[in-house]
């Protein structure tokens, strides 16, 4: 079986012989054209992984032709043959979309190289379009499962502010889905092909979540051995999400402050400013109007984000919502867990529209997750609806296993959040490192496992 489809024109028979050989003998199938016409035909008719064109054919130049075959087929990459004396124009002809060029007289290994190179540009810039059409379906705004009058104007919100770069405020209780409406706005912008970046402010330590945005210079701190790019470099040109940002300190909102002002920044321990082009999406669970008056986050700078607001309802105002959510969660679990749940039980359904879901869309997605994995049968039925809401609540930990699995939750977030960094993690949590490194093992956790 050939390992790709070449498709090789020139003018001269002889070359055309020898490159065609060539090629077959490397495991190509070969299709040869002397005349620009038979080229664009066989373009038209069949599928190719590579072309090679020479730069002076008899009737039209080798730019041309290029052009007019990435009209047919814009995917396929375009090596260019010119003589020595023409090396110019093959730099224009690359300008202009070819991938690359070769002066005659070459080495036909050069070829070869030059061949699987653009076969696996090729493949990996296919695969990336193929990533990027398949989030652009799972995030557009007209994707996202919503038959209620409340989510239906929400994303109608959404499709309508997603192509200006007005900063985004997005109001709404833990699991309503702020992330999502985000993503979705980024999607729908002109910024959809550049990162989209988000961060929890309220995950990580105020100590540390200032070199996380801002990043660092070598030095800055105790463990900072290298420069690191912040988040809102590594942002670049896209989209940046600040979720919870009503958990940020006073200190750290100045700065926040600064960026939606100046659009600049400084990475701690550095003196050069960095320009910065991004747009600004914030959410948080918390009324920061209230939190303005109690003087725990900055007025100017609620003025600042709370430019377009998008209010996400409690999914306890919009239960119409839930059957769809269901099916959508059914349909996502089927795949991950390989079974095949057709749906639930009226008794079932009637349970899950009844609840008032304090946790709102996450708390069912949880919900309908735990049903599939213990039911054997491929309805679900009553008793695996909300099985964790039915447990007693008068139970109590022990204050010693309540406190061990705090202090392990707390060691891995700080894991997580330095990267397997020992020495800054001990330092964020006020430790020696000996001790850190008793308090890890433990609990059996080990720094490696965290490292980047």
């Amino acid at each position: 079986m050939a390992i790709g489809k070449i498709l090789v024109v020139d003018d001269d028979s002889n070359l055309l012989e020898v490159i065609s050989m060539r090629l077959e003998s490397a495991g190509y199938d070969v299709i040869t054209a002397l005349q620009e016409e038979d080229a664009l035909d066989a373009v038209r008719t069949e599928l190719f992984d590579v072309s090679v064109l020479d730069l002076q054919l008899s009737d039209m130049d080798g730019i041309t032709l290029m052009e007019r075959i990435h009209n047919i087929n814009p995917h396929i990459p375009v090596i260019i043959l010119t003589a020595f004396g023409s090396i110019e124009s093959a730099v224009e002809a690359m300008q202009r979309g070819a991938y690359s060029y070769l002066t005659k007289p070459f080495d036909h290994r050069e070829l070869l190289l030059q061949i699987r190179n653009a076969m696996e540009s090729s493949r990996l810039a296919l695969e990336i379009k193929r990533l990027q059409r398949l989030l652009e379906e799972k995030y557009d705004a007209g994707n996202i499962v919503a038959k209620s009058r409340e989510m239906q104007l929400v994303l109608d919100l959404v499709t309508r502010i997603a192509g200006t770069d007005s900063t985004v405020f997005i109001n709404g209780e833990s699991g309503t889905g702020k992330e999502l409406i985000a993503k979705a706005v980024h999607v729908g912008s002109g910024r959809k092909d550049k990162p989209f970046v988000a961060i929890n402010c309220a995950a990580i330590p105020d100590a540390l979540l200032e070199s996380e945005l801002f990043g660092y210079e070598k030095g800055a701190f105790t463990g900072a051995v290298q420069s690191s790019k912040g988040l809102f470099a590594q942002a670049g040109n896209g989209t940046i999400f600040l979720d919870e940002i009503g958990d940020m300190s006073l200190a750290l909102q100045s700065k926040i402050l600064r960026i939606l002002q100046e659009r600049q920044f400084y990475p701690l321990g550095g003196k050069q400013a960095v320009e910065v082009d991004v747009r600004v999406i914030v959410a948080t669970n918390k009324d920061l109007q209230n939190e303005v008056k109690e003087g725990n986050f900055r007025e100017d700078l609620y003025y600042r984000i709370h430019v377009i607001p998008v209010k996400l309802p409690p999914l306890r105002n919009r239960k119409e919502d839930i059957p769809a959510l269901v099916d959508h969660f059914l349909e996502e679990f089927n795949q991950k867990m390989k079974i095949r749940v057709k749906g639930l039980t009226s008794q079932a359904m009637q349970k899950l529209m009844m609840h008032e879901w304090p946790g709102n869309v996450r708390e069912l997605k949880n919900s309908i997750e735990y049903a599939m994995a213990l039911t054997r049968k491929d309805v679900i039925s009553e008793d695996l609806i909300l099985q964790a809401a039915m447990q007693p609540s008068g139970i109590l930990k022990s204050f010693k296993e309540a406190k061990s699995e705090f202090e392990k939750e707390y060691l891995l977030n700080l894991l997580k959040i330095t990267h397997g960094n020992v020495s800054r993690a001990s330092e964020l949590a006020g430790k020696y490192r000996a001790d850190f490194y008793q308090l890890l093992k433990k609990h059996n956790l080990k720094p490696d496992e965290y490292k980047k």
